[in-house]
């Protein structure tokens, strides 16, 4: 048995490790919106104010992400994983520590350095681990790990803000990523290190429409996903009444659909692609918030456009990625690692949209914006299959 093999044949347990992982990392990114009023409280400032922590954080991810891969193009894969979430976990406790904003805002910027080692490196892991016919299952399980941490981890940790406050929240994030901290070393072996190339070869794959296409699909299918997710309150406030249970029935109605979006997806961009699984799917995020915007004041209506909604935005990520590895296999961690940037920035720019949204139309405007930018992320996606490859470098 080749050592290739013997990768293959433990990769589901690494597979599973790196799902947690990306579990934590995407709880923390999503439980602050539902904690930022208990955070204002404990720290003295206004929810608007604790929710530039959303940006900031995402910022840094976008910013780092990149940044990492040039910088640290020899350390071996699951030490880089490691130590980013050594770092993810350290900033996350000076934010379950701060007594005011600045520190609040100082530790989740600090826990983002390590989500920018961690996020990207381990969406490339999982593609290097698979068999080239099976790639897009390895995606989607580890892709799993922020769909349950909006499926489980955000509801979750917003109820035990609730009952044993918001700093006990973050603690329980810092625990599991500590622990995970020494598993994934025991277990995410036989990732291979991609060769070290200059900062020109890894900008290259920005000279690519063929993979900047995908990524700009990331960033607007992420930035008009958050657009309504972030302003959930706001939007469904009419059939909820203001009531925070109603509100987490319907989150928890996207999240469990999200995860059996995420699961069908992989398998369905194995066998038909991933261009006709991305557009049906982008399609779908797009048609089911313009019909949110005209069905919110009824419950009723809304878990279930909740529940179909997040079937569609969940099975987006799977072909998108599956693109960017199929464009060019052997530098797949090049492009991934603009993904992780693309995606961030999507949630970074997701906050003043909303804002604008919400101050220029009311609730009804915020998931029209988020179906108007979702249709520029199928645009994109589309045009990108019409680009050609660009020239190969010279030496």
């Amino acid at each position: 048995m080749t050592f290739i093999e013997q990768s293959y044949r433990r990769s589901l347990p690494a597979l599973l490790v790196l799902a947690l992982a990306l579990f934590v990392v995407g709880t923390n990114a999503f439980v602050i919106a539902g904690l930022l009023p208990r955070v204002g409280e404990g720290i003295g400032a206004t929810a608007t104010q604790v929710s530039w922590s959303i940006t900031t954080y995402s910022l840094v991810v976008a910013v780092a992400a990149p940044a990492v891969s040039v910088l640290l193009p020899r350390v071996p894969r699951a030490t880089l994983m490691a130590a980013g979430l050594a770092v993810f976990a350290v900033g996350t406790a000076a934010s379950a520590l701060a007594p005011n904003l600045p520190l609040f805002i100082a530790g989740r910027t600090f826990s983002g350095l390590g989500g920018a080692a961690l996020v990207p490196t381990a969406t490339a892991a999982a593609a290097s681990l698979a068999r080239p016919g099976k790639r897009g299952q390895a995606l989607a399980i580890v892709g799993a790990g922020f769909t349950l941490a909006t499926a489980v981890g955000s509801p979750l940790g917003t109820a035990l803000g609730g009952v044993a406050g918001w700093r006990f929240a973050l603690w329980c994030i810092v625990g599991i990523a500590v622990v995970l901290v020494v598993a994934i070393p025991l277990v995410v072996r036989g990732v291979p290190v991609p060769p070290a190339v200059g900062l020109r070869r890894r900008l290259a794959p920005l000279a690519d429409l063929r993979i900047v296409a995908p990524l700009a699909t990331t960033l607007l299918m992420v930035a008009g996903f958050n657009i309504v997710y972030i302003f959930s309150a706001a939007v469904t406030h009419a059939s909820t009444g203001g009531s925070g249970s109603l509100l987490a029935i319907l989150l928890l109605a996207y999240g469990v659909a999200g995860v059996a979006g995420n699961s069908v997806a992989g398998p369905l961009t194995d066998r038909f692609g991933s261009r006709i699984v991305a557009v049906v799917a982008l399609a779908g995020q797009a048609l089911t918030l313009v019909v949110l915007a005209f069905t919110e004041a009824s419950f009723v209506a809304s878990v279930i456009v909740f529940a179909l909604w997040g079937v569609a935005a969940f099975a987006i990520a799977i072909p998108v990625q599956h693109r960017l590895v199929h464009v060019d296999p052997e530098s797949s961690a090049l492009a991934l690692s603009w993904y992780s940037t693309a995606m961030y920035v999507g949630i970074a720019i997701a906050p003043p949209i909303g804002t604008l949204a919400l101050a220029a139309g009311g609730a009804v405007a915020v998931p029209l914006a988020g179906a108007a930018v979702t249709v520029g992320a199928l645009a994109v996606f589309v045009v990108g299959y019409l680009a050609r490859a660009p020239r190969p470098l010279t030496a």
